[in-house]
Protein backbone atom coordinates (compact mmCIF):
# COMPACT_ATOMS: atom_id res chain seq x y z
CA UNK A 1 0.00 0.00 0.00
CA UNK A 2 0.79 3.52 -1.00
CA UNK A 3 1.64 6.48 1.98
CA UNK A 4 -0.77 8.38 3.63
CA UNK A 5 -1.77 11.32 1.42
CA UNK A 6 -1.38 13.33 4.89
CA UNK A 7 2.03 12.40 5.07
CA UNK A 8 2.66 14.26 1.58
CA UNK A 9 4.68 17.50 2.42
CA UNK A 10 2.50 21.03 1.79
CA UNK A 11 5.02 22.43 -0.22
CA UNK A 12 3.88 20.88 -3.97
CA UNK A 13 0.12 20.90 -4.92
CA UNK A 14 1.32 18.96 -7.89
CA UNK A 15 2.91 16.16 -5.32
CA UNK A 16 -0.08 16.28 -3.28
CA UNK A 17 -2.45 15.62 -6.71
CA UNK A 18 0.15 12.64 -7.78
CA UNK A 19 -0.13 10.93 -4.71
CA UNK A 20 -3.84 10.75 -5.31
CA UNK A 21 -3.93 10.11 -8.98
CA UNK A 22 -0.58 8.53 -9.45
CA UNK A 23 -0.57 5.00 -10.38
CA UNK A 24 -0.88 3.66 -14.13
CA UNK A 25 -4.45 2.77 -13.68
CA UNK A 26 -5.92 5.30 -11.81
CA UNK A 27 -7.13 7.89 -14.41
CA UNK A 28 -7.90 5.07 -16.39
CA UNK A 29 -10.14 3.96 -14.09
CA UNK A 30 -11.63 7.73 -13.54
CA UNK A 31 -12.05 8.03 -17.53
CA UNK A 32 -14.22 4.49 -17.72
CA UNK A 33 -16.44 5.66 -14.89
CA UNK A 34 -16.96 9.71 -15.84
CA UNK A 35 -19.58 7.37 -18.18
CA UNK A 36 -21.24 5.95 -15.45
CA UNK A 37 -21.60 3.04 -13.11
CA UNK A 38 -19.57 -0.35 -14.11
CA UNK A 39 -19.13 -3.62 -11.92
CA UNK A 40 -15.40 -5.04 -11.21
CA UNK A 41 -15.65 -7.36 -14.38
CA UNK A 42 -16.41 -4.15 -16.58
CA UNK A 43 -13.61 -2.35 -15.78
CA UNK A 44 -11.56 -4.81 -16.15
CA UNK A 45 -12.89 -5.69 -19.54
CA UNK A 46 -12.31 -2.11 -20.34
CA UNK A 47 -8.24 -2.25 -19.28
CA UNK A 48 -7.46 -5.72 -20.86
CA UNK A 49 -4.09 -5.04 -19.06
CA UNK A 50 -4.46 -4.52 -15.48
CA UNK A 51 -4.32 -7.12 -13.20
CA UNK A 52 -7.45 -8.33 -10.97
CA UNK A 53 -5.02 -7.41 -7.50
CA UNK A 54 -3.67 -4.05 -9.08
CA UNK A 55 -7.45 -3.25 -10.21
CA UNK A 56 -8.53 -4.17 -6.48
CA UNK A 57 -5.62 -1.84 -5.32
CA UNK A 58 -6.53 0.58 -7.23
CA UNK A 59 -9.92 1.04 -6.40
CA UNK A 60 -9.47 0.29 -2.69
CA UNK A 61 -7.48 3.12 -2.93
CA UNK A 62 -9.49 5.66 -4.81
CA UNK A 63 -12.47 5.13 -2.37
CA UNK A 64 -10.06 5.70 0.41
CA UNK A 65 -9.52 8.72 -1.26
CA UNK A 66 -13.23 9.86 -1.60
CA UNK A 67 -12.83 10.00 -5.05
CA UNK A 68 -14.99 6.03 -5.89
CA UNK A 69 -17.88 4.64 -4.41
CA UNK A 70 -18.25 1.03 -3.55
CA UNK A 71 -22.24 -0.65 -3.50
CA UNK A 72 -22.37 -4.05 -2.39
CA UNK A 73 -25.69 -5.24 -3.23
CA UNK A 74 -26.81 -8.03 -1.19
CA UNK A 75 -28.05 -10.43 -3.63
CA UNK A 76 -26.76 -14.24 -4.62
CA UNK A 77 -23.86 -13.80 -6.11
CA UNK A 78 -22.88 -10.23 -4.84
CA UNK A 79 -22.87 -7.33 -7.07
CA UNK A 80 -20.39 -4.89 -6.56
CA UNK A 81 -20.67 -1.52 -8.39
CA UNK A 82 -18.59 1.62 -8.80
CA UNK A 83 -19.00 4.78 -9.24
CA UNK A 84 -17.63 8.51 -9.43
CA UNK A 85 -18.11 10.84 -5.99
CA UNK A 86 -19.03 14.42 -6.87
CA UNK A 87 -15.21 14.53 -5.73
CA UNK A 88 -14.21 12.28 -8.54
CA UNK A 89 -16.52 14.24 -11.49
CA UNK A 90 -14.45 17.33 -10.39
CA UNK A 91 -11.78 15.21 -12.39
CA UNK A 92 -13.72 14.87 -15.33
CA UNK A 93 -12.49 17.48 -17.34
CA UNK A 94 -8.90 16.48 -16.70
CA UNK A 95 -9.70 13.08 -17.59
CA UNK A 96 -10.89 14.23 -20.79
CA UNK A 97 -7.94 16.46 -21.75
CA UNK A 98 -5.85 14.00 -20.81
CA UNK A 99 -7.35 11.46 -23.37
CA UNK A 100 -7.17 14.19 -25.76
CA UNK A 101 -3.45 15.22 -25.04
CA UNK A 102 -2.90 11.34 -25.29
CA UNK A 103 -4.47 10.77 -28.75
CA UNK A 104 -3.17 13.61 -29.93
CA UNK A 105 0.60 12.72 -28.91
CA UNK A 106 0.52 9.26 -30.11
CA UNK A 107 -0.87 10.15 -33.50
CA UNK A 108 1.24 12.93 -33.94
CA UNK A 109 4.42 13.03 -32.02
CA UNK A 110 5.08 9.21 -32.40
CA UNK A 111 4.38 8.99 -35.98
CA UNK A 112 6.38 11.99 -36.52
CA UNK A 113 9.52 11.58 -34.30
CA UNK A 114 12.25 10.03 -36.07
CA UNK A 115 12.81 6.34 -35.05
CA UNK A 116 16.10 7.29 -32.67
CA UNK A 117 14.39 10.37 -31.69
CA UNK A 118 11.18 8.14 -30.79
CA UNK A 119 10.09 7.77 -26.64
CA UNK A 120 10.48 4.03 -25.63
CA UNK A 121 7.38 2.42 -26.06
Amino acid sequence: MRSSVEDVPDQCAVEFAMEILGGRWKLAVLKQLVAGTHRFGELRRALPGVTQRMLTRQLRELEADGLVTRTVYPEVPPRVEYALTEVGHSLDSITDELDKWGRWYRETVRREAPSGLRPPA
